[in-house]
């Protein structure tokens, strides 16, 4: 702050920021309030969805991947090397769009050589990070929770420059955290589990309920304590699972055996994990074409569902986090405009073909108005002569 503006604050007093308070609601864990659905443990629910649920983690990979490896462009080349280095042996935007997916809150840690500039990007794991807020409730620092140990980050160093870059999606009832896609699609990867798990005992069991053993005697009595744990032995050791399907059953005089069998609507799992997977898919924004769904006729090909998950995912959540993160940097490099180049997308070349031609065929433009419709930089030291 300049002298002026100093002394023009000192007479007009400067406005205060609105405080902040930290909500009962959390991104990573919460209970319904005795309704019957089961907490949300981060942790677990990654487990569940990433590493056990195919159609989560596909969906993730494509959003994450895409992003990753869709080409910058900037001004200054510096944060272009800073953002597209590896994190740890990973890639850094694959890290951070993934933490945003699930979690709803990246941090990026700016790791700084010893003249105080940026020597590397890292990706801390959200669900390890906690926000200290002050006494307006605004965040003055943070914690990172590891092996026992608390490691405190400052919100900003000696020179006022960020320790940490802070990228979160919308919470309607959190001032400081975001809410992941990961929270709505729980209850939907779950139903997906579920399907999955009973469809492959059914085939454990010869993919039907067996049947049952019916015991008619003659003079009316049951079968003894010891005739019928023999019998339920022999049936379970025998005849259950996959690998004693349609193998011949010897029975006793008196014993009879019944068929059974599910009724249609019983055996349409299918339609029950289709349900499910297409809501996995709204909830991370991925075409359920892309995804291998049956059933979809949304989009009429492939092409159509790609540019489709360009244009209303990958394209506004890459814009989000490339521009918190050119805003990070922006101590150090004034020009941190990170932007995605459009023109080197494949899914969107023949809208930018069209594009093209409608503002070369513009005589009513100038070219340096043209240049800035497809955002192309002017030309350096070109006098153009307008018309």
């Amino acid at each position: 702050m300049s002298f002026i503006d100093t002394l023009l604050a000192a007479f007009k007093g400067e406005s205060t920021r609105a405080p902040l308070a930290r909500g009962p609601a959390s991104p990573w864990f919460f209970a319904d309030g005795g309704g019957g659905r089961t907490p949300f443990e981060y942790n677990l629910a990654v487990r569940q969805a990433y590493l056990d649920n195919p159609v989560a983690q596909r969906a993730v990979r494509l959003v994450a991947e895409g992003i990753a490896g869709a080409p910058l462009q900037a001004p200054d080349p510096g944060p272009i090397a800073l953002v597209t280095a590896t994190s740890a042996g990973q890639s850094l935007l694959e890290t951070i769009v993934s933490h945003l997916l699930l979690h709803g809150n990246a941090y990026v840690q700016v790791i700084k050589d010893a003249r105080g500039r940026p020597a590397e990007l890292f990706a801390l794991r959200p669900e390890r990070m906690t926000i200290l807020a002050g006494d307006d409730g605004w965040p003055s620092a943070f914690t990172y929770a590891v092996a026992g140990r608390q490691l405190a980050i400052p919100l900003l160093d000696e020179d006022a420059s960020p320790n940490l870059i802070h990228i979160r999606h919308f919470h309607p009832a959190d001032d400081h955290y975001g809410a992941g896609c990961l929270t709505a699609a729980h209850e939907a990867i779950a139903t997906h589990n579920a399907a999955s798990h009973w469809n492959r005992q059914l085939l454990e069991n010869a993919a039907r309920p067996s049947g049952a053993l019916v015991y008619e005697a003659g003079d009316g009595n049951g079968l003894t304590s010891d005739q019928f744990d023999r019998l339920r032995s022999e049936l379970s050791s025998a005849f259950a699972g996959s690998g004693n399907a349609g193998r011949p059953m010897l029975l006793e005089g008196g014993l009879k055996w019944q068929a059974m069998a599910l009724s249609p609507a019983d055996m349409d799992f299918a339609t029950l994990k289709a349900a499910a997977a297409r809501d996995i898919a709204l909830a991370f924004g991925v075409p359920p074409m892309l995804l291998g769904l049956p059933g979809d006729s949304t989009y009429a090909n492939y092409r159509e569902a790609n540019r489709a998950l360009w244009r209303l995912t990958l394209l506004p959540l890459a814009a989000k986090m490339l521009a918190a993160i050119g805003e990070g940097l922006e101590p150090w490099f004034p020009d941190a405009a990170l932007t995605i180049d459009l023109d080197r997308i494949p899914a969107l070349a023949e809208d930018r073909e069209r594009l093209w031609a409608q503002v070369g065929a513009a005589d009513f433009l100038a070219p340096s108005e043209k240049r800035a419709l497809l955002g192309l930089p002017e030309r350096p030291n070109h006098a153009e002569a307008e018309q």
